[in-house]
């Protein structure tokens, strides 16, 4: 296998499938035996960790050199019209991102919500309102987790590429998760070497060069029709140009974590990282 990169890292959406036992702790402790560099830790059915277990996750994470992510959980709506429920939702944000800081997580990557019958406008408001309110009160506790709002796949959800920058631009200390496959998904384009050049040159003039030394990227292969994704499959079988996206990332000089979301999702990683490497020796 080759040596791990120092700039960009790549690993698996939860447990890697081949780890001996189902458990985080486990999971961490296989990362490093498959080649692999970080894990993101899934929140997205509900929390269900303490303190104590939060703990010695980071305890063996930094054992074994294994960089994690926290993603919230998906029943999160930031722009649902009633109002206990995007309390709620905030409520469910600060304890994942006060339980990733516990994990030693840097980072946690969530779901903004749906459109639902408000105007793109209208949601763009209410979900920057909400996200400004959860930012406040992890300063206030010293909380350092980065907030990464995600680039969705449906239409139906509030996500695009453009409107997860200018939220990032728009609230200061939040960056985003740039999901290559939703984009595609949702465009029904933006995969080929010219476009995911374009995307990365949006970033960076959104945001700042700086943006690009610290990304937060999913990837996996997907089925999707008119209305956006429909659900993930391997790169393999999928229409995923992902030779051409390394290809920009190693142009862009990217930096920073890559998570493969695919059902088998450390092939997928394994076979980037050393696509990623194989275009580096070149």
């Amino acid at each position: 296998m080759i040596p791990a990169s120092k700039n960009l890292l790549f690993g698996t959406a939860g447990i890697p499938l081949s780890a001996p036992r189902k458990s985080t702790i486990d999971g961490i402790e296989h990362i490093p035996k498959l080649g692999l560099d970080c894990l993101e830790i899934e929140f997205v059915r509900g929390i269900k960790m303490g303190s104590d277990k939060a703990k010695e996750i980071n305890k063996t994470a930094k054992k074994h050199n294994v960089s994690l992510s926290i993603h919230a959980p998906y029943y999160i709506n930031l722009n649902s019209k009633e109002n206990g429920r995007r309390l709620a939702s905030q409520e469910v944000l600060l304890q994942t991102a006060r339980l990733a800081s516990l994990c030693g997580a840097g980072t946690m990557v969530f779901h903004p919500g749906y459109y639902g019958r408000q105007t793109k406008e209208e949601t763009f408001f209410t979900v920057k309102e909400t996200i400004k309110e959860v930012v406040s009160l992890l300063r206030q506790e010293r909380n350092p987790v980065i907030l990464r709002p995600e680039t969705m796949g449906r239409k139906s959800q509030f996500g695009s590429l453009e409107e997860i920058l200018f939220l990032c631009r728009e609230i200061e200390g939040i960056l985003p998760c740039i999901d290559f496959s939703h984009i595609h998904s949702r465009r029904g384009n933006a995969n080929s070497y010219t476009e995911f050049y374009q995307i990365l040159k949006k970033i960076e003039k959104k945001l700042g060069s700086q943006a690009l030394k610290n990304m937060h990227i999913h990837i996996a292969g997907t089925e999707y029709s008119n209305k956006g994704e429909i659900k993930h499959i391997n790169l393999r079988e999928s229409d995923f140009r992902y030779d051409e996206w390394i290809q920009a990332l190693k142009d862009f000089n990217v930096e920073g974590r890559v998570i493969s979301e695919s059902p088998d999702q450390e092939s997928d990683a394994c076979m980037l990282k050393e696509l990623f490497y194989a275009q580096e020796l070149k």
